[in-house]
């Protein structure tokens, strides 16, 4: 798949990244911006902000961590995010397939790899690749594991990508995977937001902070070059800039062989881009739209649209999947093939090449559907695939280059999540593994319902509670969302969410709201920029049609979401603070005055717009929760949760927010983990805390 692709996929959830060096002072306030007085809240390693967190995280967790079911559960989230019977993920690398793992034993955790023919046992033989608690203590550094990029087709040579304390930018270092150890005058990368990848053994692409004016304003790396082994990063060639206000430039090759494609790809902003392939000294540019994205499959260009594409006179809509023969596309003939069309209630939700078939998996009202296509002869045949029919389909290619098996990972609310190896053209599969029964479902049920939304949208949601609730308003609910970036909400399943919340008596409500591609680039699109609050009319149209079916009451209804769900939260916490009890606002954007002066937040201007332009401020201005909390409002107790080694989202958002709550005199607690990056935790045992405090907090406001 592209890079364009992967990059805008790993910003969804985290938005957009910038490194932590980027962070250690406060930005002065926009001229036109009143002056904030918690903006030293923003010096995010400064001594006086750092002493704030302790004292605030002091005072959280003395209360939490008193209420009496506190530890039990602490020490049940532990057991479950370390046990042994999770399921251990792989991707192919050569003939090895390599999971990365934490437990307790491992608490940093391990680079391991294993055969397929192992990997189907029950208990398969690992080999350590990488001891990152090892590595971590012998460097005397804070290490986090950030991914592996192996040379194709052999995977002998890696690219590790390493943390400290979990944040965006990363170490990039070569690693010898025979020798188990780094390459001594290997490639290497200094910590910083880039990427590379490899052209072949002594050849890489790189895109990173090669010094003064070569990052984008959003604090991406806008320069690729061409970096041969043995010669230093200052003399690699570049290929190409991008423009000092793009959102970033990436390059990569399709390793397929007989379609050796290189291609470069300048993003544009989140949600357009323009794609090169190069050939020899020449880029020639893909005529496909700017707002497309798009990847090759052997001889074929796949396209996805997010707008009407009008071609000889036929207009393809916007959600459709598209399929063309790319050498003749280069050379101007546009003949498209529709592959997918949306309807009014399915979309496009991934699409996934093997060897000689292209896997798409769809929603259908927000259920997964999968279809298998293969070019045959210069046609297109298609079969549905069986598979189950309620619930979340994932799938994964062993190697999309030379192998027709791929991973389909199955799950829903309630039925434990479970891998199966399968081909294409063949609805046989084999269970390989499964995830225990963290608690027991039986007492539990799963419904689907809809809100009406302020201008008359449906807008559906999962609820998931007790076969004998009553609906007489009394049960404690959470009310989850995101709404933003393209981002679906589908059903899966939690062991932390069953034992910290349903075996406790609550509801568990996921929202489908407009923001997120459910419905396919349509239903995103009905919520970006001024048209922001509709996400927000959706979720409280959520709240309400609870409150008015009696699954609860404001008495007994919280809310949460991270990211963008984290403003989420905050907006409606703002506006509409008499529907609930409780708010979780996890690692949140909050300031949207200042949003895209801290850290990369002009990355994500194309989904919130630009503050700095006053009609765009308008509409932003009656939304931003730091300047609508105001201190003559009552306002439900709030949890803010963030993390030091945040830097995609700054953790002044969520600082500068309790400071000004607690000055109108408020009642908020506040938690901040000094490690974890965007995730919030950076291993199991703090993901167990900080899941542990939330739901402490929860049940506490709602039961």
């Amino acid at each position: 798949m592209s890079s364009y692709r992967n990059l805008a996929g790993s910003m969804l959830l985290g938005l957009a990244a910038a490194g932590i060096a980027h962070a250690q002072a406060p930005t002065p306030a926009a001229s036109t911006s009143p002056a904030d007085p918690h903006l030293w809240l923003e010096e995010v390693l400064g001594d006086k902000p750092l002493a704030w967190v302790k004292q605030h995280n002091a005072v959280t967790t003395k209360e939490l961590e008193a209420q009496p079911g506190f530890p039990a559960l602490q020490a049940r989230l532990k057991t479950i995010l370390n046990s042994k019977e999770r399921i251990p993920y792989v991707s192919k690398e050569g003939e090895y397939y390599y999971n990365f793992w934490r437990d307790a034993q491992h608490v940093r955790g391990i680079w391991r790899r294993t055969t397929l023919a192992q990997y189907q046992l029950a208990e398969p033989a690992w080999e350590t690749v990488i001891d990152l608690d090892q590595l971590a203590a012998g460097e005397h550094e804070n290490w986090v594991w950030g991914g592996a990029s192996c040379l194709y087709p052999k995977g002998e040579r890696c690219l590790i990508s390493l943390s400290r304390g979990g944040g965006d930018a990363k170490v990039v270092r070569e690693y010898d995977v025979a020798k188990r150890a780094f390459v001594d005058g290997g490639f290497t990368l200094p910590e910083a937001k880039g990427s590379a990848s490899w052209i072949d053994a002594d050849t890489l692409f790189v895109s990173t902070d090669f010094g003064p004016g070569t990052m984008t304003s959003s604090g991406y790396p806008r320069i690729i070059k061409e970096w041969q082994r043995g010669t230093p990063l200052a003399q690699a060639h570049t290929l190409y800039e991008a423009k000092a206000d793009d959102l970033s430039a990436g390059a990569y090759k399709d390793f397929t062989p007989g379609y050796e494609h290189q291609f470069i790809e300048r993003q544009i902003d989140f949600y357009s881009g323009e794609m090169f392939l190069r050939d020899g000294a020449d880029l020639k540019k893909v005529p496909k739209p700017d707002d497309a994205t798009a990847f090759t499959v052997r001889d074929q260009l796949i396209i996805t649209l997010r707008s009407d594409w009008k071609v000889n006179g036929k207009t393809y809509l916007q959600g459709s999947l598209l399929a063309t023969d790319f050498k003749a596309f280069m050379q101007g003939k546009q003949e498209l093939e529709v592959l997918y069309a949306p309807t009014a209630t399915s979309s496009l939700d991934n699409v996934t090449p093997t060897r000689s078939a292209i896997l798409v998996t769809t929603l259908d009202k927000v259920k997964n559907r999968l279809t298998e296509l293969r070019h045959v002869n210069g046609k297109w045949q298609r079969r549905a695939v069986d598979a189950p029919k309620l619930g979340t389909l994932a799938v994964s290619a062993l190697d999309p280059v030379d192998s027709d098996q791929y991973f389909l990972t199955v799950t829903d609310f309630l039925n434990p999540t479970t891998l199966y190896l399968a081909t294409a053209q063949s609805d046989k599969r084999t269970k390989i593994k499964s995830l225990p029964a963290y608690y027991d479902a039986a007492p539990y049920k799963v419904e689907q319902f809809e809100s009406t939304s302020k201008d008359g949208t449906k807008v559906p949601y999962f609820a998931i509670m007790g076969k004998k609730t009553k609906f007489d308003g009394s049960n404690p609910t959470v009310l989850y969302g995101y709404g933003g970036f393209e981002v679906s909400l589908k059903p899966s399943y939690s062991g932390t969410t069953g034992v910290a919340w349903l075996e406790k008596g609550g509801v568990y409500v996921l929202a489908n709201i407009r923001g997120g591609g459910e419905f396919g680039p349509r239903w995103h699109q009905a919520a970006l920029k001024e048209n922001r609050q509709r996400a927000y009319d959706d979720f409280i149209s959520v709240a309400q049609d609870l409150i008015k079916r009696k699954v609860t009451s404001p008495r007994h209804l919280g809310i949460m979401g991270g990211s963008n769900g984290g403003l989420l939260t905050g907006a409606v916490l703002v506006q509409r603070p008499d529907l609930f009890n409780a708010v979780v606002s996890q690692v949140p954007l909050l300031d949207m005055r200042r949003y895209n002066k801290m850290l990369a937040g002009a990355s994500w201007m194309g989904e919130y717009g630009d503050p700095d332009v006053a009609e765009q401020w308008a509409y932003i201005s009656k939304y931003s929760p730091y300047q609508n909390v105001f201190k003559d409002k009552k306002y439900p107790r709030v949890l803010f949760t963030t993390s030091t080694r945040d830097d995609r989202v700054h953790p002044g958002h969520a600082r500068k927010m309790v400071a000004k709550m607690e000055e109108q005199g408020h009642d908020v607690l506040y938690w901040e983990n000094t490690e974890g990056g965007h995730a919030g935790a950076a291993n199991n045992d703090q993901q167990a805390l900080m899941w542990a405090l939330t739901y402490t907090f929860l049940l506490e406001q709602l039961k």
